[in-house]
């Protein structure tokens, strides 16, 4: 274990690590890692990205040279959930525990340790690859979105999340939609005089939980996660609000059909809520995954993929599993980390065809 411990990448992605980055706060680890690649050569362009956080926050662009469109790219986000972990190894040193350190700080050290060997060993040349980082994955993909102004097309991109050390045959939609319920309020002693908001709500909600909702064969059941309700404003008064937020993960149908079924089915019980639909939709999505001696999967969460307009083929890899992510348990091994630096290379150097 000592000796993974020396590897190059472990200490970057302590680096990296020891910074906290929830989103809207990622400017001070963007700073760490420029640094980085512009001591270890690479050309690099600080993207800034219009946001109402406080704090300037810009994404990163590196390459070599003066080639700033190359055939591949290796991209990952540099943003966080919240709340910040401290960055610790654990278990005799064979793990490191932290906020980021799988989702998906493990990703952006692999990437650039992965460029830095390949470089060094001339596998690769100014035209070749590119490495793109950017900020607010974890809320409206705003980075990757404004990533498109760059103005840049590769043959492939190679997204970094956690895989378990797979390569995704695909993964799931997403559509967010809020539920909002109106009603008429009046004193809790005489509810005769008003309409509650909360129970036109819950009629509604129920209507949807007995939905059947699609499959397929390759992205699974699609998933729908009552996430927050709001309503009322105290026990003794009759609510004249309601909302829910929801999220579906979408498979085996397309986004339309997904919201007639939907409409349909509150239309069943009065349609006495209004439907109001996220503007960050997006249909199943279909990644490559051709690479020999990679076993394969399909994940339910979604990525920055369908952020990034263009006609390059899609791979996504990462160490570590999204079942920890985002939990007070987010844990990685070392040997998974060191592993990731080869996986990129081989993955970079079938994307370029060498």
């Amino acid at each position: 274990m000592s000796n993974l411990l020396g590897h190059p990448v472990v200490e970057l992605h302590r680096r990296i690590c020891q910074v906290e980055s929830i989103t809207g706060n990622e400017r001070p680890v963007a700073e760490v890692i420029v640094s980085y690649l512009e001591q270890k050569g690479f050309t690099v362009e600080r993207q800034i990205v219009p946001s109402y956080y406080p704090e300037e926050r810009f994404n990163i662009l590196a390459y070599l040279g003066a080639e700033r469109d190359t055939k591949v790219c290796l991209s990952s986000h540099i943003d966080v959930v919240p709340p910040y972990w401290p960055y610790e190894l654990v278990n005799n040193d064979t793990e490191i525990r932290g906020r980021g350190v799988v989702d998906a700080k493990a990703c952006v050290a692999g990437q650039i340790i992965a460029a830095e060997e390949l470089l060094a060993a001339s596998l690769i040349k100014p035209g070749d690859l590119s490495l793109l980082f950017v900020v607010g994955e974890e809320t409206e993909g705003d980075g990757m979105i404004h990533a498109n102004q760059l103005g840049l097309s590769w043959d492939a991109v190679i997204f970094g999340e956690p895989t378990e050390g797979t390569l995704p045959q695909g993964h799931k939609g997403v559509l967010n939609m809020r539920l909002t319920a109106t009603g008429k309020a009046a004193h809790s002693g005489y509810p005769q005089l008003g309409e509650s908001a909360i129970d036109k709500l819950l009629v509604g909600l129920q209507e949807l939980r007995q939905l059947r909702l699609p499959s397929s064969e390759r992205f699974g059941q699609t998933t729908m996660n009552i996430g927050c309700i709001r309503g009322g404003v105290a026990p003794n008064v009759i609510p004249f609000s309601a909302e829910a937020e929801i999220m579906l993960r979408v498979a085996g149908c397309t986004i339309t059909e997904l919201k007639a079924m939907i409409e349909r089915a509150l239309d069943r019980v009065g349609n006495s809520c209004t439907i109001t639909y996220g503007p960050d939709a997006c249909e199943p999505v279909q990644i490559e995954s051709d690479v020999p001696g990679f076993d394969t999967m399909v994940v339910s969460y979604g990525t920055d993929i369908p952020n990034l307009k263009g006609n390059h083929k899609d791979y996504l890899y990462g160490p570590g599993s999204i079942h920890v992510a985002h939990t007070e348990e987010e844990v990685l091994k070392v040997s998974d980390l060191v592993a990731a630096v080869d996986a990129y290379r081989t993955l970079a150097l079938h994307a370029l065809k060498k």
